[in-house]
């Protein structure tokens, strides 16, 4: 920055004498004392803005990728339309039923997430019957919980059972109050109040649902909580999760000549028993799908594959914003899994990825694992 030099006035001293020499001493004069005149600060010129520092450009986030996983123990047999449930400690996730073709399957497996090794349980007592298309959840103080499914063209299951790991038992629940019809591919969630919710489904004679319903645990007991006015339409084979702020969202699915939907909803709970009420999101979204699979992506869901309206076999992803429900697909590169209908997908938050079990597709069911890793 530039500085002024100090601009100063200076009057010098007047005095009053006479050129040469006097015969009488002088008379003395006074001097005149000069009133010197004001200083005048500098003024400092104006301190220009700093440079601003270049602003560096946001690292992009690195791509998640895929691969396939060899796990360790004697694991399930290719298989679609199973369940796989993590539970709340992120340690073991447990892997129920399934079909392959016209096998039924009403096995139990445990699958070790720190060691990628599988187990195969043997239950004591009662279990629940071979079945696909059923829905599963855990329930704290309860255990893994098991509804509904189907087992051949003609029976479908209504039922609700618990497995205790601690126990290795399995115990069938109560039904009192408001059971839904039995069914096949549902969806559920366990909601902020602690209760399993489920909504929609399909049983025999081309009867499809679009009721919402919920267990209470502590009564052992289902409340209908179907809202009022505008529903999603009766549909099966579609998706369902809770938000991180309390809404019971749906996707997709396929309803009556239609074979795949794209339609997404999200459902804010009433006060206790008090229905709720339903708000389609009118946002864009990916190509319509039934049988896709998904799972918690941090605080949102990934959704990957499912069947399109022309029946080809998906092997897309995309990212449901967990607040905005926004659609965008996430970074991957590299070797993807092939297209498939019917497969699970589980998020093991501790070691950041998400696992992908089963399905089917255009060669038939898979027994492979896959990994997704995010950065």
């Amino acid at each position: 920055m530039r500085r002024l030099a100090a601009l100063a006035a200076i009057l010098g001293l007047i005095a009053g004498a006479c050129g040469g020499t006097a015969s009488n001493p002088p008379t003395s004069t006074p001097a005149l004392t000069a009133t010197p005149a004001p200083t005048v600060a500098p003024t400092a010129e104006p301190t220009p803005a700093p440079t601003p520092e270049p602003t560096a450009e946001p690292t992009p986030r690195p791509p998640a990728t895929w691969a396939l996983v060899t796990a360790a123990g004697s694991g399930p047999a290719a298989r679609e339309d199973h369940t796989w449930t993590v539970d709340p400690e992120g340690v073991t996730a447990y892997l129920f039923g399934g079909r392959n073709g016209g096998t039924t399957f009403a096995d139990l497996y445990a699958f070790d997430l720190a060691t990628d090794t599988w187990r195969a349980l043997a239950p004591d007592g009662s279990k629940p019957a071979g079945r696909f298309g059923h829905e599963a959840a855990w329930v704290d103080g309860v255990g893994l919980v098991v509804f509904a499914g189907q087992a051949n063209a003609t029976t479908f299951f209504g039922d609700l059972w618990a497995y205790d790991p601690a126990a290795n038992r399995w115990t069938e629940l109560p039904a009192a109050g408001a059971a839904p019809v039995p069914r096949y591919g549902s969806c559920s969630g366990v909601g902020p109040d602690g209760r399993l919710w489920i909504s929609h489904g399909f049983t025999e004679d081309r009867a499809r649902f679009f009721d919402t319903k919920a267990y209470d645990f502590d009564l052992q007991r289902w409340i209908d909580l179907t809202p009022d006015g505008r529903t999603p339409v009766e549909r099966c084979l579609h998706a369902c999760w809770w938000t991180g702020d309390g809404r019971f969202v749906l996707y997709g699915g396929q309803t009556t000549t239609v074979a795949a939907l794209g339609d997404l909803w999200s459902l804010t709970p009433g006060s206790g028993d008090t229905p709720g009420a339903w708000t389609q999101f009118d946002g864009t979204l990916p190509a319509e799908r039934a049988l896709p699979a998904f799972a918690s992506f941090g605080e949102s869901q990934l959704v990957f594959g499912g069947k399109s309206i022309g029946g080809a076999y998906l092997g897309d992803a995309y990212v449901v914003d967990g607040r905005s429900l926004t659609v965008s697909p996430p970074m991957i590169e590299g070797a993807s899994p092939s297209g498939r209908a019917s497969s699970t997908l589980i998020e093991d938050r501790e070691r950041a990825h998400v696992l992908l079990f089963g399905g089917t597709g255009t060669n038939g069911a898979f027994s492979e694992l896959w990994q997704l890793s995010t950065p």
